[in-house]
């Protein structure tokens, strides 16, 4: 799973018909520290919850096509998960042994 950030939504008139009642996303893949990583690319929603500016859990790839169970789409993105916290923790052989915690 890798971390994203939601930016926008796709309207689609025409879609694949198991892609039916599901909306697609656009989303900004990030690291831990919220950077962006990769370009924006388009996501399936399979929670019909994330919104706009939020951060969530994406797969890609083989993990994706099959998030619902009974399932497959065509699709290289989905969501999977809307993130409520960002908690880091240095590892212990550094110099500083910092914890931060970023709310979304």
């Amino acid at each position: 799973m890798d971390l994203a950030k939601v930016m926008g939504t796709v309207v689609a008139t025409r879609k694949d018909p198991s892609l039916e009642g599901s909306r697609l996303l656009i989303v900004q893949p990030l690291d831990e520290k919220r950077n962006p990583i990769a370009e924006p690319t388009v996501a399936v929603d399979t929670l019909h919850d994330a919104g706009v500016g939020e951060i969530v859990y994406i797969v890609t790839g083989g993990d994706a096509v099959s998030v619902i169970p009974g399932k497959r789409m065509p699709v290289d993105v989905a969501i999977v998960g809307l993130v409520d916290s960002i908690s880091l923790t240095e590892a212990p052989n550094t110099s500083e042994n910092t914890s931060s915690k970023m709310e979304t």
